[in-house]
């Protein structure tokens, strides 16, 4: 009889792993987003900045900002779309203002842009 349980018991577990399929989400701004651009703090010394927002397919993801080779902030963020605007909320900064975006497609490549026209970032 406890045979009978055990095989009826390892029986409901497999059939229960395999019914539970998790939603393959395919939205195009998953992937690593980035904007680039080099400070001149002297006449000599030039620093790049890079902005990384890097998306994933469960509606997360983490921002890096990295100022040179030093990572200067790192966050995480959640992301939702509605009538094709993306909508990115920073969790943790109070100071950095939620991102309103679209996806534009153009000669430089695929856009994020925002809501007031200004150029967020560039997919890699």
């Amino acid at each position: 009889m406890k045979k009978l349980f055990s095989l009826m018991a390892i029986i409901a577990i497999v059939l229960s792993a395999n019914c539970s399929r998790i939603e393959q989400n395919d939205d195009p701004i998953i992937g690593i987003w980035v904007e680039a651009s080099t400070l001149s703090e002297e006449s000599t010394s030039k620093t790049t900045v890079r902005k990384e927002w890097i998306f994933n397919d469960v509606y997360l993801g983490r921002y890096h900002e990295i100022n040179g080779n030093d990572i200067t902030l790192k966050t995480d963020f959640k992301w939702s779309q509605e009538n094709g605007i993306y909508t990115v909320e920073y969790r943790g900064l109070e100071d950095k203002p939620n991102d309103m975006v679209t996806i534009q497609n153009n000669e430089q490549g695929v856009l994020l842009q925002k809501t007031d026209g200004d150029l967020l970032a560039i997919k890699e």
